[in-house]
């Protein structure tokens, strides 16, 4: 750290220049008084670094159990509104949303019908979920993730949709025969889907990203026009995010688990932590997270989405949904006592 002194003139305030090298900035501060100023600015500008501007002062913590509302088999997860949104592929049962402000603790919800839930997500400050199952409603709303109301989709009761995720103002529905686009998560509208049984959704850049079950890759800048991409293997995906300029994607099977795009449209493959199941993966302030329904270490994360650190949630979970929210990840598992079902991990400054 160099620091440079000047006084212009009797009356001249005192400017005080610091060149601190080990963070890359220059501070300048004039002021009347000869008091140093430097222990302030420092102290200032480790308060605003967050994980997201400086992850390698982070530190994940080890996973928590945290007890669900109910032993059923949970299968997505989201975060808004201040809270956790969790939802149930349970067709036969009541309660199959819970919710929780810290992800510690868990409320039961009672959906707005009995249907096999797959997806959740939070937008315009509404929470959508839908099934694939059901007459005629396959989706519901929330705007507290508390009580919900019934909403159609087209197709009606025809279309087994599996995902859902709000970006660029719009929300996207997508199944392997149909998606569906709405900006209020009420009025839908039907778009013609690219070949493929889509299950993994992601927006980014202005690039909304679908990946398939079968391999496919499809990219949309406006959710309706769809064009169909070359994934870096023909494996099994089943889930896709966003964050640091980068898009990720998992899959179930195949050699190289992991693939990595900047544009949506060109892939390069990446070895995952271990050749599990990998059912969900999430960005979040600094980190990427994948959860698996197998493996040893059920659970990863990286700070780029190339290079993979296996992680430990509890080894009977089947985790599919995973979040980010409120400083912590959450996964959430399909089976399993309810005791265990919940798994979350800390992700702050050291």
């Amino acid at each position: 750290m160099k620091v440079s002194i000047g006084i212009f003139g009797k009356n001249s305030p005192l400017c005080v220049i610091y060149f601190l090298t080990c963070f890359s900035f220059i501070f300048t501060s004039c002021s009347k008084q000869k008091d140093d100023q430097l222990p302030l600015l420092l102290l200032g500008l480790y308060a605003t670094q967050t994980c997201e501007t400086n992850p390698e002062r982070c530190e994940l913590s080890t996973f928590t159990s945290a007890a669900a509302s109910s032993s059923k088999v949970w299968v997505a997860v989201t975060f808004g509104g201040n809270q956790f949104v969790s939802v149930a592929q349970d067709a036969a049962l009541t309660n199959t949303v819970m919710t929780s402000p810290d992800a510690k603790t868990w409320t039961e919800r009672t959906a707005g019908d009995s249907e096999q839930w797959l997806g959740v997500a939070y937008g315009n400050n509404i929470f959508v979920a839908l099934a694939n199952s059901g007459v005629t409603n396959r989706a519901m709303t929330s705007t507290d993730g508390i009580n919900w109301i019934m909403r159609s989709l087209p197709g009606g009761g025809t279309v087994n949709w599996t995902n859902v995720l709000f970006g660029n103002g719009r929300f996207v529905a997508i199944s392997a025969t149909s998606i569906a686009t709405s900006t209020n998560g009420i009025d839908w509208t039907s778009v013609a889907p690219p070949a493929g049984g889509y299950e993994g959704i992601a927006y980014g850049n202005g690039v909304f990203v679908i990946v398939a079950s079968g391999g496919q890759v499809a990219t949309s800048t406006d959710a309706t026009n769809w064009t169909a991409r070359t994934a870096a293997q023909t494996n099994d995906w089943r889930a896709v995010t966003f964050g640091k300029n980068t898009f990720v994607a998992v899959a179930r099977s195949g050699t190289n688990r992991v693939m990595t795009s900047s544009d949506g449209i060109n892939w390069t493959a990446r070895s995952a932590a271990e050749n599990n199941e990998w059912y969900g993966v999430q960005y979040g302030n600094g980190l990427f997270m994948a959860a698996s329904f197998t493996g040893t270490s059920r659970a990863m994360t990286s700070l780029d989405g190339i290079t993979w650190t296996a992680r430990t949630p509890l080894s009977t979970g089947q985790y599919r949904g995973v979040a980010y929210g409120n400083g912590a990840f959450v996964l959430v598992s399909i089976a399993g006592p309810a005791s265990e079902q919940v798994q979350y991990a800390t992700w702050a400054i050291r």
